[in-house]
């Protein structure tokens, strides 16, 4: 039989050849790193027997791909039947992979803590020194019941009831632990491929996500090719943590959350000039590319909701009010908005708008509020309450590839601005809960494409992550210690405009649907700050630190002259404090230094004498003395913020 290669040759093999028979028909050496293959596209075990005149690529344990299935056997096989051993009570639910690792879900009598990772870790390397073989086979939903059910394992008997088919139920077997899971695969062919992992944490997660489920514990892991790798990566996790937003949020007294209102913010004095300061910059940013700014209620009749197609495709997302109206047979139904499009449509409805007018472009920093899950919900970083910077671009579809261009020019230089000089682009296509039709959604996937790919962008395609109503760019964003957040979005949309009556009145007299553009460049402003203290450790740049200045006195002589310092910096518009407790100055360096206050001024007989001051920046032991007036006008030009 002849299998196609992705270079565009083809390779005669004997009829029933396997992925492991091409990996050596090519070469020794790809055959003894060959962990899977991909056929038609669609990943497979590496012993899977290949179809005639399939086009197939072998996956091997250096690719990503072969990185993500090491983690896979790993949780699956080995991390698995550890549990299995230690606790013999167990009953497993499921190992996926993650970004970077693996989590395995089991029920146990005998609760587990994180004390006892070092334990599992020991069992699974005792299992891996075996190097076993993990070997597939096919099963009806009966036998594959049957084989669960003598092993009281519940959960994967659930699964298989759930499962959409009646036959080729896969199911591995770690020959060597006489050890069985059922799996979607692909899975390595041995073990000897494992490398080096760690153990990370314990929590817990109920069963299929709902809480009216059991709660089971989860235990997540990591695991790379090299021990070399692991440390790595261990090291950036320690990293992260350093940067971690809620403890610099704390060190900096900028925000807190309470039980009272979960995943809402309460920002402090600091904390909230962080966010007036960066939203004075957008909001310029966007005038400046001729935006109309406009704000929109919060509270909406329900009725505007299932027009729009929200109420059925988000409504479990959303949060609702029922009020009785005076004098009214029933109560009326709101929403508190967890998006504004439906708000900016109402705007742009408000009289008749010719083509000559279009684009127009409206943004909101519009407050929303959207349902997340307790357990789901981290500091700043995913909240219920949150305020995006919004915008909604209503233009003509021979408008999509200039406002496309427009749009990421203005991203460009904003995240530029803010520390981030390069981004990566995704293009999502269409979920599986969609409104409008298929001709529509071809439509609409074609015209983002083309817009990009005329721009020379790079981008790759994320298959299914589109909003529920166009499909979008993505912009991810990636940090001081390389991670990625993915940040501004710009989502193309042939349908609300039609479902919200929109219309403009085109060259030919004719009414029209506009096309719309929803988009944001921060997402939220809760998020992106979050975003930016970790990136910048705190050490936020002057024009958004919240403190700009300290003034701190050497003597109790000088506190007149730290006051006149204060009053001057004020004047011209320096965020500044004063500390004159009778405190040692290098305590209170110290302590303003955890504070992350980007410059200290000391300020004793001397500095009072001579007019100067005594300069510390964040970061740096040495200090350098200035005449006051000099230092004044360097400062102010330095705190601008980047569009002044």
């Amino acid at each position: 039989m002849e299998i196609n290669l992705p270079d565009g040759s083809t390779r005669k093999l004997e009829n029933g050849s396997n992925g492991l028979d091409l990996a050596k028909s090519i070469g020794s050496r790809l055959a003894k790193s060959a962990v899977a293959v991909t056929v038609d596209g669609e990943q497979r075990d590496l012993l899977d027997t290949l179809p005639e005149n399939s086009s197939v690529s072998i996956i091997t344990i250096e690719s990503e791909e072969g990185l993500e299935i090491m983690r896979h056997t790993l949780t699956a096989q080995v991390l698995a039947k550890a549990l299995k051993n230690l606790y013999s009570d167990s009953k497993l639910a499921i190992g996926p992979t993650i970004e970077n690792g693996f989590y395995y879900d089991v029920s146990t009598e005998t609760p587990i803590s994180i004390e006892d990772l070092p334990r599992i870790e020991n069992e699974m390397k005792r299992i891996l020194e075996k190097k076993s073989n993990i070997v597939k086979t096919l099963h009806s939903e009966k036998d594959a019941k049957k084989m669960f059910k003598e092993n009281e394992e519940t959960f994967k008997i659930e699964i298989i009831d759930d499962a959409d088919q009646a036959e080729d139920f896969q199911i591995y077997t770690n020959v060597d632990e006489d050890f069985i899971d059922l799996c979607r695969g692909p899975h390595l062919p041995n073990l000897s491929f494992i490398g080096a992992f760690k153990l990370t944490k314990v929590s817990g997660a109920y069963w299929k996500g709902d809480s009216s489920n059991e709660m089971l514990t989860r235990i997540y892991g990591t695991a790379w090719r090299s021990e070399k790798e692991l440390q790595e990566h261990l090291k950036s996790i320690e990293e992260a943590e350093k940067r971690d937003h809620r403890k610099i949020g704390k060190d900096m007294d900028l925000f807190h959350f309470q039980d009272e209102a979960p995943g809402m913010v309460f920002w402090h004095p600091k904390g909230w000039s962080i966010y007036s300061t960066l939203r004075s910059y957008m909001s310029d940013m966007q005038k400046k590319g001729d935006y109309k700014e406009i704000n929109t209620p919060s509270v909406i009749d329900r009725k505007l909701w299932e027009k729009s197609g929200h109420w059925d495709k988000y409504r479990e997302n959303m949060f609702i009010t029922e009020i009785d109206e005076e004098h009214a047979n029933e109560k009326r139904v709101n929403a508190l908005k967890p998006m504004n499009c439906p708000g900016h449509v109402q705007v742009y409805n408000q009289g008749i708008k010719s083509y000559k007018e279009l684009p127009v472009r409206l943004s909101e920093f519009g407050s929303c509020h959207r349902y997340e899950a307790s357990g789901t919900m981290h500091g700043l970083m995913r909240v219920r309450g949150f305020t995006q910077d919004d915008g909604h671009i209503f233009l003509t579809e021979d408008q999509i590839e200039s406002e496309t261009a427009i749009f990421i020019d203005l991203l460009s230089k904003v995240y530029a601005d803010l520390g981030f000089n390069e981004f990566e682009i995704k293009l999502s296509t269409r979920p599986e809960k969609r409104v409008g039709s298929d001709e529509i959604w071809d439509k609409a996937e074609l015209s983002l494409k083309n817009a990009v790919e005329k721009l020379g962008l790079e981008y790759r395609i994320d298959e299914g992550d589109g909003a529920f109503y166009g499909p979008k760019l993505d912009f991810v964003l990636t940090d001081a210690i390389g991670r990625k957040w993915q940040c501004g979005t710009l989502q193309l949309d042939f349908n609300l405009a039609d479902r919200l009556d929109a219309q403009y009145v085109a060259e030919d007299g004719n009414k029209y649907n506009p096309v719309m553009f929803h988009r944001a460049i921060l997402g939220s402003f809760e998020r992106f700050i979050g975003i930016l203290i970790e990136n910048y450790s705190g050490n936020l740049p002057l024009w958004l630190a919240p403190t700009q200045v300290t003034i701190c006195s050497i003597t109790d002589e000088a506190n007149n002259y730290v006051k006149e310092i204060s009053e001057l910096l004020r004047s011209n518009d320096i965020r500044c404090d004063s500390d004159v407790r009778n405190e040692k100055i290098s305590y209170k360096v110290r302590e303003h230094s955890v504070s992350k206050v980007p410059i200290i001024l000391a300020v004793g007989k001397n500095e009072v004498a001579d007019k100067t001051v005594s300069v510390r920046r964040l970061g740096s032991d040495e200090t350098s003395v200035v005449k006051l007036e000099d230092f004044t006008s360097s400062l102010v030009q330095e705190a601008l913020a980047p569009n002044k």
